[in-house]
């Protein structure tokens, strides 16, 4: 048991998925899990343990932003043994080519600000996914037909951005979307010799305005889950 976490030891899998919304990994348990069992609930941020084909999992959630998903990860590793961390969240779509309800697998994580800068100081480190869980997750994903991109996003450390100059530059730099996470994620895998990824929905444009239906989305985030878990497990 941590500060935020309120699991037995032995309760949290060596492979976790990590939405930001915990009623999402609520949802993601009931869904894809057997033998379900809820691990965690301080401060409302609900974590469950199960099985899917035969591997135990782990579904928490991480919060909004990357200092929430900071402390959630920290403990996860270094209190449980977690050894796989795949984010599974919803991004903005920032290419043309990106369609609202394609998926897309994150190569690397742009940002301006991490938790972690303060350990990097002047140094400008390039986090990363672990390339296994990239290509097991790319495969996935065209095995069951989903609109998929791989390469770039962009990690914001705010929601309510009020920098069209610098969304227009990773535009123009070929970053695929934007959300609020995976780039600390990955920090803290490299770290910690983790393996991570963060395979995203397109719930809404930035280009275009288009956003998901509500009605919509349960299928649509129901396709990256699977890919997250193919991907794990591959």
């Amino acid at each position: 048991m941590t500060v935020h976490i309120g699991a037995q030891p032995g309760d949290i899998a060596e492979t976790v998925l990590l939405p930001g919304d915990p009623y999402r990994a609520k949802w993601a348990a009931d869904t894809f899990l057997t033998d379900v069992k809820l691990v965690n609930e301080v401060r409302g941020m609900l974590g469950f343990t199960g099985m899917w084909k035969g591997n135990r999992v782990t579904i928490h959630g991480s919060g909004m932003g990357m200092p929430s998903l900071s402390i959630y990860v920290n403990e996860l590793i270094k209190d449980y043994g977690a050894k796989t961390l795949i984010r599974i969240g919803s991004c903005g779509g920032m290419q043309h080519s990106v369609k609202v309800r394609d998926v897309i697998v994150a190569m690397t994580a742009t940002t301006l600000s991490t938790p972690s800068r303060g350990i990097f100081k002047e140094l400008n480190f390039a986090p990363c996914a672990d390339y296994g869980l990239l290509r097991a997750a790319a495969d996935a994903a065209e095995a069951k037909g989903t609109a998929t991109h791989v390469g770039g996003i962009y990690s914001s450390d705010v929601f309510y951005d009020e920098r069209p100059d610098l969304t227009e530059q990773m535009t123009r730099h070929g970053i695929l979307g934007v959300e609020m996470e995976a780039a600390e994620l990955y920090n803290l895998a490299a770290r910690h010799g983790r393996r991570a990824l963060a395979v995203l929905t397109v719930s809404d444009h930035l280009l275009t305005g288009e956003a998901l239906p509500s009605e919509d989305r349960e299928k649509t985030f129901g396709d990256m889950v699977e890919i997250a878990l193919e991907a794990a497990f591959a």
